[in-house]
């Protein structure tokens, strides 16, 4: 257990724009909300809807519940950072916090690729889609998604609380981080940046060659199809999961892959995995223009 924060770390976010604090609580609230009633709807949905009762719906629903687990442990203590002067986050809660964060956004990332080759059988063996994916098989994907982010989450974390943290315990960001805390770190963090940087690599290349892989066969079925009905049939079930996976790997490997450069300095302020939440994508943004803003 690392020492060097008995009493756990500052996170700054927008304490250097304190007006502004109170407007964004506000918004955060509004988005928040949306976003839990959002999934908690697709889950419900899902649950109780017999024609929902597929494989798609299924990896959706499983989606949705890691969305409101991320924002579960990521928000209420942006929301208690924003309302008061207190800016602190106790050792343990930065522990936990990093812990679960790594984990979903990982088994979000193997769940994408899933989504992606369920897509595949569905467009280009459709005959043959519900005998290769019954339902054990689907729980089992799921038990690995979970798994390796949970695998992925127990090593970052372990390394990344071993290095000797300066003692200002100030970290530029809104929650707590690998990047934010490698660049609080008082000692030679090259290894843990070649750790992150290889996870970054399984994560995020391997998935984005294998789901790009998929859609090439997907758009070669969607090409010999004679019917623009189904054409169109097949392109809308794809279009949503394609711009969730550029969504997430875009940013992921923005931040992630390098961690001291500048870039992921200026842009780190962001959720590690970016989900298909409307509210929070906009949240994010709004708070890089307000920043942006008040130093101009």
């Amino acid at each position: 257990m690392n020492k060097s924060f008995p009493v756990g770390f500052i996170l700054l976010g927008f304490s250097k724009c304190p007006q502004m604090e109170k407007a964004l609580f506000w918004i955060m609230v509004i988005f928040y909300t949306m976003t839990i009633l959002s999934n908690l709807t697709v889950i419900l949905l899902s649950c109780m809807d017999p024609c929902l009762y597929t494989p798609m719906y299924f990896f959706l629903s499983n989606l949705s519940f890691m969305d409101l687990c991320f924002t579960t442990t990521a928000v209420p203590q942006m929301f208690s950072n924003l309302w008061g002067p207190d800016k602190s986050i106790s050792y343990a809660g930065c522990v936990t916090q990093l812990c679960v964060s790594l984990c979903i956004g990982a088994a979000e990332g193997i769940l994408l690729v899933v989504m992606a080759f369920d897509r595949y059988i569905a467009v280009c063996q459709p005959l043959r889609y519900t005998i290769i994916m019954h339902r054990p098989l689907c729980w089992k994907l799921i038990l690995v998604a979970w798994m390796a982010g949970l695998i992925e989450s127990l090593m970052e974390t372990l390394t990344t609380f071993q290095l000797p943290f300066c003692t200002h315990h100030h970290l530029n960001d809104f929650l707590c981080e690998v990047p934010s805390l490698i660049r609080l770190a008082c000692a030679d963090t090259s290894a843990n940046e070649w750790q992150m940087t290889t996870s970054a690599v399984i994560f995020t290349m391997v998935p984005v060659g294998l789901i790009l892989t998929s859609y090439g066969y997907i758009a070669q079925a969607v090409g010999k199809i004679k019917s623009e009905e189904g054409k169109k049939k097949a392109m809308a079930t794809c279009s949503s999961h394609l711009l969730v996976v550029f969504m997430f790997y875009g940013t992921v490997a923005m931040v992630h892959i390098d961690p001291k450069n500048n870039l992921s300095s200026k842009h780190g302020k962001h959720r590690p995995s970016l989900q298909c939440a409307p509210g929070e994508l906009l949240l994010i943004d709004i708070g890089l223009l307000l920043r942006k803003d008040s130093k101009e």
